[in-house]
Protein backbone atom coordinates (compact mmCIF):
# COMPACT_ATOMS: atom_id res chain seq x y z
CA UNK A 1 0.00 0.00 0.00
CA UNK A 2 1.51 3.33 -1.06
CA UNK A 3 -0.23 5.38 1.67
CA UNK A 4 0.69 4.45 5.23
CA UNK A 5 -1.42 5.13 8.30
CA UNK A 6 0.73 5.17 11.44
CA UNK A 7 -0.25 4.28 14.95
CA UNK A 8 -1.98 7.16 16.80
CA UNK A 9 0.98 8.01 19.03
CA UNK A 10 0.03 11.71 18.88
CA UNK A 11 -2.81 13.93 17.71
CA UNK A 12 -1.03 14.60 14.41
CA UNK A 13 -0.30 10.93 13.76
CA UNK A 14 -3.87 9.94 14.58
CA UNK A 15 -5.37 11.92 11.68
CA UNK A 16 -2.44 12.02 9.24
CA UNK A 17 -1.05 9.67 6.63
CA UNK A 18 2.04 9.69 4.44
CA UNK A 19 2.82 8.70 0.86
CA UNK A 20 5.61 6.12 0.68
CA UNK A 21 6.47 6.95 -2.96
CA UNK A 22 7.30 3.34 -3.76
CA UNK A 23 7.75 4.13 -7.47
CA UNK A 24 10.88 6.23 -6.87
CA UNK A 25 14.26 4.78 -7.81
CA UNK A 26 16.60 7.65 -6.86
CA UNK A 27 16.76 10.18 -4.02
CA UNK A 28 19.42 12.54 -5.40
CA UNK A 29 18.40 14.88 -8.25
CA UNK A 30 20.54 15.69 -11.28
CA UNK A 31 22.60 18.76 -10.32
CA UNK A 32 22.84 20.10 -13.86
CA UNK A 33 19.03 20.42 -13.99
CA UNK A 34 18.58 22.25 -10.66
CA UNK A 35 17.88 25.97 -10.38
CA UNK A 36 17.42 28.24 -7.33
CA UNK A 37 13.82 28.98 -6.42
CA UNK A 38 13.46 32.12 -4.26
CA UNK A 39 10.28 32.54 -2.23
CA UNK A 40 7.87 35.40 -2.85
CA UNK A 41 5.59 34.98 0.15
CA UNK A 42 2.59 35.98 -1.97
CA UNK A 43 4.02 39.46 -2.65
CA UNK A 44 4.68 41.28 -5.91
CA UNK A 45 7.76 43.29 -6.92
CA UNK A 46 6.55 46.22 -4.79
CA UNK A 47 6.21 44.14 -1.64
CA UNK A 48 2.40 44.24 -1.63
CA UNK A 49 0.57 41.02 -0.74
CA UNK A 50 -1.38 39.92 -3.82
CA UNK A 51 -1.98 36.30 -2.74
CA UNK A 52 -3.01 35.80 0.86
CA UNK A 53 -2.07 32.99 3.23
CA UNK A 54 1.29 32.14 1.67
CA UNK A 55 4.76 32.25 3.20
CA UNK A 56 7.41 30.17 4.89
CA UNK A 57 7.71 26.53 3.92
CA UNK A 58 10.66 24.27 3.34
CA UNK A 59 13.40 25.42 0.99
CA UNK A 60 13.17 23.98 -2.51
CA UNK A 61 15.24 23.73 -5.67
CA UNK A 62 13.50 23.91 -9.01
CA UNK A 63 13.85 20.97 -11.42
CA UNK A 64 13.95 22.07 -15.06
CA UNK A 65 11.22 20.06 -16.79
CA UNK A 66 11.10 19.47 -20.54
CA UNK A 67 7.46 20.33 -21.31
CA UNK A 68 8.09 20.86 -25.04
CA UNK A 69 9.56 17.39 -25.70
CA UNK A 70 11.25 18.71 -28.85
CA UNK A 71 14.14 16.21 -28.88
CA UNK A 72 12.94 14.68 -32.14
CA UNK A 73 14.51 11.57 -33.61
CA UNK A 74 16.86 10.95 -30.67
CA UNK A 75 16.46 7.86 -28.52
CA UNK A 76 16.05 8.49 -24.81
CA UNK A 77 16.51 6.05 -21.94
CA UNK A 78 14.78 6.45 -18.58
CA UNK A 79 17.53 6.62 -15.97
CA UNK A 80 15.48 7.13 -12.80
CA UNK A 81 12.08 8.07 -11.36
CA UNK A 82 12.43 10.92 -8.86
CA UNK A 83 10.42 13.08 -6.47
CA UNK A 84 9.74 16.71 -7.32
CA UNK A 85 8.74 19.03 -4.44
CA UNK A 86 7.35 21.58 -6.90
CA UNK A 87 4.57 19.38 -8.34
CA UNK A 88 2.29 16.55 -7.34
CA UNK A 89 3.40 13.99 -9.95
CA UNK A 90 6.77 12.26 -10.16
CA UNK A 91 9.42 13.10 -12.74
CA UNK A 92 11.71 10.90 -14.81
CA UNK A 93 15.34 11.58 -15.71
CA UNK A 94 15.94 10.77 -19.37
CA UNK A 95 19.39 10.29 -20.89
CA UNK A 96 19.49 10.76 -24.66
CA UNK A 97 21.84 9.09 -27.11
CA UNK A 98 23.75 12.34 -27.70
CA UNK A 99 24.55 12.65 -23.97
CA UNK A 100 21.96 15.27 -23.00
CA UNK A 101 19.86 14.80 -19.87
CA UNK A 102 16.32 16.09 -19.38
CA UNK A 103 13.51 15.74 -16.87
CA UNK A 104 10.02 14.78 -18.06
CA UNK A 105 6.75 14.11 -16.26
CA UNK A 106 6.63 10.42 -15.35
CA UNK A 107 3.51 8.57 -16.57
CA UNK A 108 2.08 5.59 -14.73
CA UNK A 109 3.95 2.41 -15.59
CA UNK A 110 7.16 4.04 -16.85
CA UNK A 111 10.15 1.85 -15.93
CA UNK A 112 13.87 2.47 -15.62
CA UNK A 113 15.65 1.45 -18.81
CA UNK A 114 12.62 2.02 -21.03
CA UNK A 115 13.21 3.73 -24.39
CA UNK A 116 11.18 6.83 -25.26
CA UNK A 117 10.98 8.95 -28.40
CA UNK A 118 9.57 12.30 -29.54
CA UNK A 119 8.41 13.68 -32.87
CA UNK A 120 6.07 12.73 -35.70
CA UNK A 121 7.89 9.47 -36.35
CA UNK A 122 7.44 8.18 -32.79
CA UNK A 123 5.09 5.30 -32.11
CA UNK A 124 2.01 5.96 -29.90
CA UNK A 125 3.42 4.10 -26.90
CA UNK A 126 3.69 4.94 -23.21
CA UNK A 127 5.97 7.91 -22.59
CA UNK A 128 6.34 8.92 -26.26
CA UNK A 129 5.43 12.45 -27.34
CA UNK A 130 3.96 13.15 -30.77
CA UNK A 131 1.41 15.44 -32.46
CA UNK A 132 -2.28 14.78 -31.91
CA UNK A 133 -2.65 14.12 -35.63
CA UNK A 134 -0.50 10.95 -35.25
CA UNK A 135 -2.23 9.65 -32.10
CA UNK A 136 -5.12 7.15 -32.45
CA UNK A 137 -8.42 8.13 -30.89
CA UNK A 138 -9.30 6.65 -27.53
CA UNK A 139 -5.82 6.87 -25.97
CA UNK A 140 -5.12 8.61 -22.66
CA UNK A 141 -2.82 11.63 -22.82
CA UNK A 142 -1.07 14.14 -20.58
CA UNK A 143 1.17 17.21 -20.93
CA UNK A 144 -0.91 18.58 -23.82
CA UNK A 145 -0.06 21.76 -25.70
CA UNK A 146 -2.68 24.45 -26.34
CA UNK A 147 -0.70 26.03 -29.18
CA UNK A 148 1.87 24.27 -31.41
CA UNK A 149 5.38 24.56 -29.99
CA UNK A 150 4.24 26.24 -26.78
CA UNK A 151 4.96 23.34 -24.47
CA UNK A 152 2.56 21.24 -22.41
CA UNK A 153 -0.05 23.22 -20.47
CA UNK A 154 -2.92 20.80 -19.86
CA UNK A 155 -3.07 17.68 -17.64
CA UNK A 156 0.13 17.92 -15.61
CA UNK A 157 -1.04 16.97 -12.08
CA UNK A 158 -0.70 13.58 -10.39
CA UNK A 159 -3.09 10.97 -11.75
CA UNK A 160 -4.23 13.24 -14.56
CA UNK A 161 -5.31 11.82 -17.92
CA UNK A 162 -7.21 13.24 -20.87
CA UNK A 163 -8.85 11.16 -23.58
CA UNK A 164 -8.65 11.82 -27.30
CA UNK A 165 -12.24 11.29 -28.42
CA UNK A 166 -12.30 12.52 -32.03
CA UNK A 167 -10.58 14.49 -34.79
CA UNK A 168 -12.46 17.01 -36.89
CA UNK A 169 -10.59 18.83 -39.63
CA UNK A 170 -7.65 20.65 -38.11
CA UNK A 171 -8.75 20.14 -34.50
CA UNK A 172 -8.81 17.25 -32.06
CA UNK A 173 -11.51 16.86 -29.40
CA UNK A 174 -10.19 16.15 -25.90
CA UNK A 175 -12.06 15.20 -22.74
CA UNK A 176 -10.09 16.68 -19.84
CA UNK A 177 -10.03 15.32 -16.27
CA UNK A 178 -12.41 18.09 -15.15
CA UNK A 179 -15.05 16.87 -17.60
CA UNK A 180 -14.49 19.76 -19.98
CA UNK A 181 -14.57 18.93 -23.68
CA UNK A 182 -12.17 21.09 -25.66
CA UNK A 183 -10.88 21.38 -29.22
CA UNK A 184 -7.11 21.60 -29.71
CA UNK A 185 -5.06 22.05 -32.87
CA UNK A 186 -3.92 18.67 -34.21
CA UNK A 187 -0.38 20.05 -34.57
CA UNK A 188 -0.11 20.33 -30.78
CA UNK A 189 1.90 17.64 -29.05
CA UNK A 190 0.86 15.36 -26.22
CA UNK A 191 2.46 12.52 -24.30
CA UNK A 192 0.92 9.04 -24.17
CA UNK A 193 -0.25 7.67 -20.82
CA UNK A 194 -1.68 8.67 -17.48
CA UNK A 195 0.47 10.51 -14.94
CA UNK A 196 1.62 8.53 -11.93
CA UNK A 197 1.52 9.03 -8.15
CA UNK A 198 -2.19 8.20 -8.00
CA UNK A 199 -2.22 8.20 -4.18
CA UNK A 200 -1.36 11.88 -3.93
CA UNK A 201 -5.00 12.78 -3.29
CA UNK A 202 -5.41 10.13 -0.59
CA UNK A 203 -2.86 11.64 1.81
CA UNK A 204 -4.18 13.48 4.88
CA UNK A 205 -1.84 16.04 6.38
CA UNK A 206 -3.18 15.50 9.91
CA UNK A 207 -1.78 18.66 11.49
CA UNK A 208 -1.25 22.33 10.76
CA UNK A 209 2.54 22.00 10.78
CA UNK A 210 2.61 19.91 7.60
CA UNK A 211 0.57 22.61 5.87
CA UNK A 212 3.12 25.23 6.96
CA UNK A 213 5.92 23.08 5.54
CA UNK A 214 4.21 23.42 2.14
CA UNK A 215 4.30 27.21 2.40
CA UNK A 216 0.65 27.71 3.38
CA UNK A 217 -0.19 30.04 6.27
CA UNK A 218 -3.45 29.89 8.28
CA UNK A 219 -6.56 30.78 6.31
CA UNK A 220 -8.90 33.04 8.31
CA UNK A 221 -12.61 33.13 7.46
CA UNK A 222 -14.04 36.48 6.46
CA UNK A 223 -16.91 36.19 8.95
CA UNK A 224 -14.40 35.78 11.78
CA UNK A 225 -12.67 39.09 11.02
CA UNK A 226 -13.46 42.65 11.98
CA UNK A 227 -15.60 44.78 9.65
CA UNK A 228 -12.57 46.99 8.86
CA UNK A 229 -10.67 43.93 7.61
CA UNK A 230 -13.30 42.15 5.54
CA UNK A 231 -16.71 42.99 4.02
CA UNK A 232 -18.23 39.93 5.71
CA UNK A 233 -16.77 40.69 9.14
CA UNK A 234 -18.36 42.07 12.27
CA UNK A 235 -21.88 41.70 13.55
CA UNK A 236 -23.37 40.49 16.81
CA UNK A 237 -22.83 36.80 17.39
CA UNK A 238 -21.99 34.27 14.71
CA UNK A 239 -23.76 35.90 11.83
CA UNK A 240 -23.33 34.63 8.27
CA UNK A 241 -21.93 37.87 6.91
CA UNK A 242 -25.05 39.51 5.56
CA UNK A 243 -24.01 39.34 1.89
CA UNK A 244 -22.87 36.95 -0.78
CA UNK A 245 -19.43 35.40 -0.21
CA UNK A 246 -16.64 37.65 -1.45
CA UNK A 247 -12.96 38.47 -1.07
CA UNK A 248 -11.60 41.32 1.10
CA UNK A 249 -11.84 43.59 -1.94
CA UNK A 250 -15.48 42.66 -2.62
CA UNK A 251 -14.82 40.31 -5.51
CA UNK A 252 -17.39 37.43 -5.68
CA UNK A 253 -15.88 34.24 -4.30
CA UNK A 254 -18.41 31.49 -5.09
CA UNK A 255 -19.94 31.38 -8.52
CA UNK A 256 -20.03 35.05 -9.41
CA UNK A 257 -18.77 36.14 -12.82
CA UNK A 258 -15.36 37.81 -12.53
CA UNK A 259 -14.06 37.69 -16.11
CA UNK A 260 -13.99 41.02 -17.93
CA UNK A 261 -14.00 39.49 -21.39
CA UNK A 262 -13.90 36.08 -22.95
CA UNK A 263 -10.52 34.53 -23.56
CA UNK A 264 -9.59 33.64 -27.15
CA UNK A 265 -9.51 29.92 -26.33
CA UNK A 266 -13.03 29.86 -24.88
CA UNK A 267 -14.56 29.48 -28.32
CA UNK A 268 -12.87 26.07 -28.58
CA UNK A 269 -14.69 24.71 -25.51
CA UNK A 270 -17.48 22.35 -26.55
CA UNK A 271 -18.66 21.47 -23.04
CA UNK A 272 -17.91 23.36 -19.86
CA UNK A 273 -16.53 21.67 -16.81
CA UNK A 274 -18.92 21.12 -13.94
CA UNK A 275 -18.88 24.07 -11.58
CA UNK A 276 -20.48 24.63 -8.19
CA UNK A 277 -22.43 27.85 -8.00
CA UNK A 278 -23.79 28.62 -4.52
CA UNK A 279 -23.91 24.96 -3.59
CA UNK A 280 -25.53 23.76 -6.81
CA UNK A 281 -23.53 21.62 -9.26
CA UNK A 282 -24.38 22.07 -12.89
CA UNK A 283 -22.79 22.20 -16.34
CA UNK A 284 -22.06 25.63 -17.70
CA UNK A 285 -23.18 26.18 -21.27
Amino acid sequence: MAVRQYRPTSAGRRKGSVNLHQELTSKKPEKSLLRPLPKKGGRNNQGVTTVRFRGGGHKRLYRVIDFKRDKDGVEGTVASIEYDPNRSCHIALVKYADGEKRYILAPLGLKVGQKIYSGEGAEPRLGNCLPLSRIPTGLTLHNIEMRPGQGGKLVRAAGGAARLSAKEGGHAVLILPSGEMRMVDVRCRATIGQLGNLDHGNVRLGKAGRKRHLGRRPHVRGTAQNPVSHPMGGGEGRRAGGRQPCSPTGRPAKGGRTRRKRRPSDKLILRRRRTRRYGEAKIRK
